[in-house]
This record gives C-alpha cells, structure tokens and sequence, in this order.
C-alpha cells in the first residue's frame, strides 16, 4: 500500500522551471493572438472578464442568491451556503440572516487595495484615476513603497502609468505585500 502511494506523488516543479513555463505560455498565447491584461489572465481583444475588471477597479457588485459573494459601500459580504437554511430564511423573511458581512474598508484600506489590484493589471495603475477616486496622489501616499520597489526593479512609473516590471510579474507577491 504503502509503495503505491510513493509512486503516485507528483513532484513539483522548481521556482525557475514555474518561471520558465510562464515566460513560454505567455509568449505563445501572445503569438496566437490573445492579450495578457492581468498577470495571471489572457484574452483574445475585446473578451477581457468584465467581472474580474470591475473587482480590479473597486467597483461595486451584488451577488444574488445562496453563496454569493457582493461588495457595496465598502462592505464585502456573502450569503450563507445551506441551501436548506437559506429558503427557511427567505420564506421566513428573515434574509438578512442570509448574510455574513466579511469587511467594511476605510479609506486607507481601499487605496492600499486599489493600488494592489490595479498592479494585478498589466496596464497598472493611472496616477490620474487614482487621484480623481482618492482626491489623492499615489507617488505621495505611497512613496516609501514606490520608491522601494522601483529600486528594487519591480515597478515602474512613467508618465500617468505605476506598472510591474517583468522582474515584477515574477515577484508580484513582494510588490503585493507592500500594499497589505
């Protein structure tokens, strides 16, 4: 029993093979046409996921029914996942007993969490849009961070543009960090 267990184990591949096979992928779905828009996400022009774009952007969206997940006026939230409980409690009408609030974000957790999305997107962060939403300028806010990961050679900023550098999209988690 024991040796049929040892001869089904899978074995890993290393950090540099993981990047490697990345770097290849990436570069045959762009030859084949398709647009890497996040880093861990590619599409043909025009056929992006508007869902995930609209979660990368803050924006706000409501989940209906049994273990959907919502985020309006800064509070994520979810509904329970017994379906059985769940329509006791709707023909009950007790539904906010459906709910599970996971999050109400301040100000300052919103602008560390836009940063962290929009740096999920290849297009990186508009110094423009950030402002405009936050009445704030990221390179300010955020200079210890900038300053640490452009050293670094993680990011880049250029013009309106905060981006992953390509030594980025393979240490996006370092970057990330900085923002939680």
């Amino acid at each position: 029993m024991e040796q049929d267990l040892q001869s089904h184990v899978i074995e890993l591949p290393t950090e540099e093979t993981e990047r490697n096979m990345y770097w290849l992928v990436k570069r045959k779905l762009e030859q084949a046409g398709y647009v890497h828009y996040e880093i861990s996400n590619f599409a043909k022009p025009n056929f992006a996921s508007k869902h995930n774009r609209n979660c990368w952007e803050q924006k706000e969206y409501l989940g209906i029914g049994i273990a959907a997940h919502s985020y309006f006026n800064q509070k994520r939230y979810s509904h329970i996942t017994n379906l059985f409980t769940y329509i006791e409690n709707c023909e009950n009408q007790k539904l906010t007993q459906n709910s599970i609030l996971h999050e109400i974000q301040n100000k300052e957790e919103q602008q560390k969490e836009y940063m962290l999305l929009k740096l999920r997107m290849l297009e990186g962060v508009s110094i423009q849009k950030f402002k405009q939403k936050f009445m704030q300028n990221p390179l300010y806010l955020f200079r210890k961070e900038i300053d640490k990961l452009v050293k670094e050679g993680l990011l880049e900023v250029n013009g309106d543009r905060i981006w992953l550098t390509n030594k980025g999209l393979d240490l996006a988690n370092l970057v990330w960090e900085e923002f939680i």
